[in-house]
C-alpha cells in the first residue's frame, strides 16, 4: 500500500476543492443570474474539460506549463523551478480540468434561487454579499455541496491529467490512481486491487455525505 500516495491525492483533492469553492460561487452565480452575449460559449468553455480526452487535455496544459511558455518562464523565475512536473503545477491543472465539475452544479443550485426572493432581499436594502451570504447561499447550498464532493472525488481518480502534467514523481506528483497504475505494470495485482478499494471507499463515502447533507438542507427549507 503506497501511503504517501493517498497523502498526495487527498492533499491535492484538498487543494483544488479549496481554490474552485470560490471560484464555483462566483462563476456559477453569474452565470445563472446574467444574460449576455456569448454565454453560451462561455458555458461551452467551462464543459470542455469534460468532453476531451484526459491526455489531450493534459498535452495543452504541459505546453501551456513548459519551460518554453511565458507561464513557466516567469513561475522558474520566480520560484526557481518548473511548473510542470511539480505538485503545484499538478494543483494548477486539477483546478482547470475540474472547472465543470464545480461551475455547472453550482450555477444549477443558483439558478434554484427565485428571482422574487432576490428581489425582496434587495428592497430590505440588503446589499449584494449580505443577500449571497444570507439569502443566496442557504438555497443554492445543494448544489455547492455536490460541486465540491463532485471535484474532490473526481480529482482522487484523474490518472491522464497527472500522467501528463505531473508524471509520476515519488512524493511530488505520483498520485494514488498513478501508483495504482504503477502496480498494475508491476503485476501486483493485490497492491493494485487495495489501493483501488481505497479510492472506492472514499468516494463512496463523499458522494454518500452529499446525498446526506442535500437531505439536511432540503429539509430545513422546507
Amino acid at each position: 500500500m503506497d501511503w504517501a500516495a493517498l497523502g498526495l491525492s487527498m492533499q491535492l483533492a484538498g487543494w483544488t476543492v479549496a481554490i474552485l469553492l470560490p471560484v464555483a460561487v462566483a462563476a456559477g452565480r453569474f452565470l445563472a443570474y446574467r444574460r449576455f452575449r456569448g454565454k453560451g460559449l462561455a458555458e461551452a468553455l467551462v464543459m470542455l474539460p469534460l468532453v476531451l480526452p484526459p491526455t489531450v487535455f493534459g498535452f495543452y496544459l504541459m505546453v501551456a506549463f513548459g519551460a518554453h511558455s511565458p507561464l513557466g518562464q516567469v513561475w522558474a523565475a520566480t520560484f526557481g523551478r518548473p511548473l510542470v512536473f511539480s505538485f503545484e503545477g499538478l494543483v494548477a491543472a486539477s483546478v482547470i480540468f475540474n472547472l465543470p465539475f464545480a461551475i455547472q452544479p453550482a450555477q444549477r443550485g443558483f439558478e434554484g434561487v427565485p428571482p422574487e426572493v432576490r428581489e425582496a432581499a434587495s428592497c430590505c436594502g440588503m446589499s449584494p454579499a449580505r443577500s449571497l451570504w444570507a439569502v443566496e447561499l442557504p438555497i443554492a447550498w445543494p448544489g455547492l455541496v455536490t460541486a465540491m464532493v463532485l471535484t474532490f472525488a473526481h480529482t482522487l481518480g484523474e490518472f491522464g491529467i497527472v500522467l501528463m502534467v505531473g508524471g509520476s514523481i515519488p512524493g511530488e506528483t505520483k498520485t494514488m490512481a498513478i501508483a495504482i497504475y504503477d502496480q498494475v505494470q508491476g503485476f501486483d495485482d493485490r497492491g493494485a486491487a487495495a489501493m483501488s478499494a481505497i479510492l472506492v471507499a472514499i468516494s463512496l463515502f463523499t458522494i454518500s455525505v452529499t446525498y446526506w447533507l442535500s437531505a439536511r438542507v432540503g429539509r430545513r427549507l422546507g
